[in-house]
């Protein structure tokens, strides 16, 4: 018999300063979704990437971590680019959470991450 893996409910922070939203258990992170904040108008949440520390896959922090991310963006009322990967194929699961952005702000997102590499 495979052995199961138990879901957590990780402490989520926003670390808006260093564009990293954080998973946190026993006080030590486990997960990140790296984003920046787009500039213009509308402004936009771009996730970039999401990562999981080895040993903590599989319990549902990388869904944690994104489906937080579009509640942050959504109490802020701005739009969730998904560039990174896990966010795009996590939002197309759940449309009633991850709202659609429009292509020209997609566009604007990955213009602007070509232009400042540093942002991934």
């Amino acid at each position: 018999m495979a052995e199961r893996t138990e879901r957590i409910e990780p402490d989520i922070r926003d670390d808006r300063a260093s564009g990293n939203l954080l998973a946190y258990e026993n006080g030590k992170a486990v997960g990140v979704v790296a984003y920046f904040v787009m500039d213009g108008d509308p402004a936009a949440f771009v996730a970039v990437h999401t990562v999981v520390e080895p040993g903590h896959e599989g319990r549902g922090i990388a869904g944690a971590l994104v489906q937080e991310f579009y509640a942050m963006a959504g109490r802020e009322s701005v739009p969730v680019v998904p560039l990174c990967p896990y966010a795009a194929k996590w939002a197309t699961r759940h449309h009633d959470r991850a709202p659609e952005a429009p292509a020209e702000l997609v566009e604007q997102a990955k213009t602007q991450l070509e232009a400042h590499p540093e942002l991934y």
